[in-house]
């Protein structure tokens, strides 16, 4: 790939879309311009609302899909202008919806992409300065949301951005829909390339998301190759308002009614108050985007959860995950893989101190109750653990932690591991392979080596008179950490006079503070996730 040039930064603009409301006989994942029962005849000529100058598209091996709208039997002439021969591609205009998949084309850039109406009404669009690399999107709430002019050394952060014009960014508007929406009603930031200023330090918890776009700038770090970031999240949403109703009808969750008050004000924005509906994003927010080709997604959601059909969590994300995956494959033509890699970050902390188990049991059902991804059940997945990274002082509420960059480097190393293939990358803190108890002691055997500090809490037993599961918080008391070696820790048993039914680790909200967890990997990159072992289940 040669070198790609240092284009004129754009500037922050708004530019509001036409939706297109789909509202019946949509096929179960739906490509666009099927069974649309929107007349589209004497709409303009134009690309779909998610197209636009600076665009990033899907490279090889993949194909773009590109779509927009049109007169009907009108034939459009697709064709890219730039360093590498490309065809013309030909489709004709019906439902007033045309579509072209591009042949697979290497990273980089730039091209112009022209789009020619011929018929009854000839029109010409064109897409300046487009670039191919990996598209990834970042969904979720207000910790996605969290901007890079809240973040520690802001000042900095921004100041670096310009030194990436090739990691291009792009937000969706904040809007709710109760059908599903063939395009996106409003787009938030067009299509632009990274200025400090203007377009990464927009007001508190808009434009643009500190953990996407870091995730991008270090994945970008390495790839060499342009990076496209599609933001489309919503603060203080629970994982219902994303899923579609298959997610919903799967996980016994359809009928439910989503209303709930528990929102903080920073959570669904500050000063805005919102009551939520099933599947009001997705039909919103991410149904518009399945025609996009995509690498791959993060999320970082689940706080709202914590109070919300908690026990319905592990369930609803692994799920929500399966479809997004087969939605987005099916939506492409077939040309996001159907297995695409989905990133996410386990939950971090919110109140020092507490002792609801709201925080721990989300983070374990994030990960489908294995401890870690992937596993069995979440494939192909990869998972930052943030419960290291507390921050009491935070201007927006200790649950909002200002430190994102360790999020997303931490992302970034699952990503490279499960979305590229690197071999030579770690990306999972240390967990438990084996457990033993053995007279007043309990051996705790790990997957790999680890750096241990002493702490009379963090590990805790759970006794029970009978061999029962341990519920809840009750029965569990500290066992202090005795002795370790290279992957084994050695925790006490002597507070349990009567029968030890279960082992867990760093089940708190509030499990430590910054980077000061008492297990890490040799080198202290990584945290150990919690994890809890019961003896009998």
């Amino acid at each position: 790939m040669r070198k790609l040039p240092h284009p004129q930064l754009s500037k922050t603009r708004k530019v509001r879309g036409q939706p297109t409301h789909v509202t019946i006989g949509f096929s179960e994942y739906p490509a666009v311009g099927q069974n649309d029962t929107h007349n589209n005849r004497g709409e303009e000529f134009r690309f779909a609302s998610y197209y636009g100058d600076h665009m990033v598209l899907q490279k090889a091996p993949e194909q773009s899909v590109l779509w927009g709208y049109g007169s009907d039997g009108a034939e459009v002439i697709v064709s890219l202008k730039g360093e590498q021969e490309n065809r013309k591609h030909s489709v004709l205009v019906q439902n007033g919806i045309w579509r072209v998949a591009l042949e697979p084309m290497k990273a980089g850039g730039p091209y112009n992409v022209t789009a020619v109406q011929q018929g009854t009404a000839n029109a010409q669009v064109t897409l300046m300065d487009v670039l191919f690399g990996d598209v990834w999107l970042c969904s979720g709430q207000s910790n996605m949301a969290y901007t890079l002019s809240q973040v520690f050394n802001a000042s900095e952060e921004q100041a670096m951005a310009p030194q990436f014009p090739h990691v291009r960014i792009f937000m969706a508007a904040l809007e709710r829909s109760n059908t599903e929406l063939l395009d996106l009603p409003r787009v938030e930031v067009p299509w632009s390339i990274p200025s400090a200023a203007e377009l990464l330090g927009g007001p508190e918890f808009t434009y643009f998301s500190a953990v996407c776009w870091l995730f991008g700038r270090y994945l970008y770090k390495t790839l060499g190759y342009p990076v496209g970031l599609v933001e489309s999240c919503w603060g203080g949403t629970p994982v219902e308002a994303w899923s579609s109703h298959r997610v919903l009808q799967k996980c016994g969750l359809e009928s439910q009614d989503l209303r709930h008050p528990c929102f903080t004000p920073y959570e669904t924005m500050p000063g805005l108050m919102v009551a939520w509906s099933n599947s009001v994003l997705w039909n919103a927010m991410i149904h518009p985007l399945l025609n996009m080709t995509i690498k791959g997604a993060i999320w970082y959601q689940g706080e709202a959860n914590t109070e919300y059909h908690q026990d319905k969590y592990i369930c609803a994300f692994p799920a929500m995950i399966d479809d997004w995956r087969i939605s987005f494959h099916k939506g492409s033509g077939g040309q996001t893989a159907p297995d695409f890699p989905f990133g996410f970050v386990q939950l971090s902390t919110s109140h020092k101190g507490s002792m609801s188990d709201g925080f721990p049991n989300l983070r374990w059902h994030q990960t489908a109750g294995y401890g870690y991804v992937p596993n069995l059940r979440m494939k192909r997945t990869f998972m930052a653990v943030a419960l290291d990274l507390p921050d009491e002082e935070s201007p927006w509420g200790s649950i909002h932690p200002r430190n994102k960059q360790d999020v997303a480097y931490r992302l970034t190393l699952g990503a490279r591991a499960v979305a590229y293939g690197d071999k030579g990358v770690s990306f999972q803190g240390p967990f438990p392979v084996k457990v033993l108890l053995k007279g007043d002691s309990i051996n705790i055997t790990y997957t790999k080596s680890v750096s241990v500090t002493r702490s009379k809490t963090i590990f805790e037993i759970c006794c029970t008179k009978a061999k029962n599961n341990c519920s809840s918080n009750e029965g569990w008391v500290p066992a202090p950490i005795m002795h370790w070696g290279l992957s084994y820790i050695q925790v006490s048993a002597v507070q349990c006079r009567n029968t030890v039914s279960g082992v867990r680790y760093a089940w708190k909200d509030w499990p430590c503070d910054i980077k000061a967890c008492p297990v890490y990997s040799a080198d202290r990159v990584l945290p150990a996730p919690p994890f809890i072992v019961n003896r009998w289940p």
